[in-house]
């Protein structure tokens, strides 16, 4: 028992030395840093990132200033709260920043990260951003794979409208997550994940458990001591989830890898047939002259990259959208006006009707702007810099808040109101002209620069599409005698999900109603 007390007492001094020295080492190495709270032994300033760090990070930003920096445990972090700094980081030094943070639980995920989104910056994802870019999200496929998105929102105002006439309540949350994700499921392989309930449920539960895993907090990414350690019992779930995902890959990739021998066979090279994104993967895959050969792990994980970025995003996205709007009846009904002006009562909304529909555009707009689906952009840094005046050691881990910048009184007018028209301008004006692609660092939803997401163009056009057929379709009531607003409440994940899910009774505002 001697012996116990007496290694643990040695023990404890050991890390009370070691930490003291690191502590001390830190000051001296954080003088020429950006400001900076008072950080914790071992932890940093973990516990000053509760409930939720995008808040929380702005709220030190408001005292510390726009650029300060912290540690979440031992991992040095910066962190950027104006569109000035963020512009610095992501413009100016682009180059410094091009790097993802390796994390445990998503490199594990895909195949240790043989991604797209968080590979390494070089050769491998410089031929994946040109093949996304051209082939896979390109504005050639996604025309061609048009007809699943409009057959999809089709299924989808049909559902609402059998609600409708039996009065039911409808989790419109989790009915555009199953919109999205057939979307996705049928551009990437050409199935439609509810057609089979069961790996329909599968899919989503795959997905969900993804992003749970992916976005919790895990001791060991943070805490130096841990890094080798499974204290919360992380290991059985990823390897769980893992092998289910590839076990459902493995099945689907052999069904397209049989199908494309028949058509080799049959001499069906040169038909007609829209190639789903699997078959584009493939295709690079088995050519000789590709600049990178493909494997089977680049493609699964790349599928799962689409499936955990495009599933739950878009729909977060249309929900804020909807609870907004309900929230401003005044805002609604000058949606639905535009929207009967342009394309009637007569017919369904289209994708291609959205170019005419500005205010609505505008909606959309300033959903990105209160409530982006991406509220922080992480980077990490590859070499040592000098950003503003401060020195930043290389393997800095880069936060930009996004959610932050967005409510910057400095760069908008009334910052938390809610005011689509802030974007609606005379032509030349520049207002209608304000992007979400990057250009305009005070409104950076999708990233910018280098990293910034691929997926946009698809992102809004389910979004925008989805939006405007419910807001042409149907009127939303909320509460008893439907007449409640909305509770406006985020909830924590990476993706800015609501608090509380969003119940509404739709009641069709079209008579008679559109065909389908």
């Amino acid at each position: 028992m001697g012996d116990f007390q007496g290694y643990i007492i040695l023990f404890l001094i050991w890390l009370t030395s070691i930490i003291l020295l690191r502590a001390f080492f830190r000051n001296r190495a954080t003088s020429h840093l950006p400001p900076s709270p008072l950080a914790l032994p071992i932890i940093g300033h973990l516990h000053l990132l509760a409930p939720i760090p995008h808040q929380a990070l702005h709220k030190l930003s408001t005292r510390y200033g726009p650029l300060i920096h912290i540690f979440l445990g031992s991992v040095p972090c910066l962190v950027a709260s104006s569109p000035e700094t963020a512009k610095e980081l992501l413009r100016t030094h682009e180059t410094s920043f091009s790097n993802r943070p390796l994390m445990t639980a998503v490199d594990y995920l895909t195949y240790g990260s043989q991604d797209f989104s968080f590979a390494p910056y070089g050769p491998y994802w410089k031929f994946m951003k040109k093949l996304c870019m051209s082939e896979l999200l390109g504005g050639r496929t996604l025309d061609q794979l048009l007809p699943v998105r409009h057959d999809e929102i089709k299924r989808f105002i049909e559902l609402l409208l059998r609600k409708a006439k039996a009065g039911e309540v409808v989790d419109v949350g989790g009915e555009l997550v199953r919109v999205t994700n057939n979307v996705i499921s049928r551009m990437i392989m050409s199935e439609r994940c509810s057609e089979d309930e069961d790996e329909a449920g599968e899919v989503r539960k795959l997905i969900q458990e993804t992003a749970e895993l992916t976005g919790k907090f895990n001791l060991s990414d943070f805490i130096w001591f841990c890094k080798n350690l499974d204290l919360q019992g992380f290991r059985k779930r990823l390897k769980d989830v893992r092998d289910r995902f590839d076990e459902m890959m493995e099945r689907i990739i052999k069904e397209h890898q049989d199908s494309r021998k028949k058509k080799k066979k049959e001499n069906c090279d040169g038909d007609d047939t829209v190639k789903d994104l699997l078959h584009i993967l493939l295709d690079i895959s088995e050519d000789e002259n590709s600049e990178i050969r493909l494997s089977k792990e680049n493609i699964k994980a790349f599928i799962l990259d689409i499936f955990a970025a495009g599933t739950d995003t878009s729909a977060i996205t249309t929900e804020w959208a909807l609870a907004e709007l309900i929230n401003h009846p005044n805002i609604m009904e000058k949606a639905k006006n535009e929207i009967d002006a342009i394309v009637g009562k007569s017919r369904l909304v289209e994708e291609s009707d959205i170019a005419n529909l500005p205010y609505l555009q505008a909606i959309v707009k300033e959903t990105l702007r209160l409530h982006p689906t991406g509220p922080m952009i992480v980077r990490e840094s590859s070499e040592d810099c000098t950003i503003m005046g401060y020195q930043i050691p290389a393997k800095t881990r880069l936060f930009v808040n996004v959610w932050a910048i967005g409510r910057d009184p400095n760069h908008w007018e009334n910052p938390l109101e809610f005011q689509p028209e802030r974007f609606v301008g005379e032509e030349g004006s520049g207002k209608s002209q304000l992007d979400v692609r990057g250009q305009h660092f005070h409104l950076l939803p999708f990233g910018s620069g280098r990293r910034g997401c691929p997926g946009t163009s698809l992102a809004l056009q389910v979004v925008q599409t989805s939006l405007a057929a419910m807001i042409q379709c149907f009127e939303w009531k909320v509460g008893n005698g439907g007449n409640g607003t909305v509770d406006m409440e985020e909830g924590p994940g990476l993706t800015l999900p609501r608090a509380h899910p969003l119940v509404c009774v739709p009641v069709a505002r079209l008579s008679p109603f559109p065909p389908i």
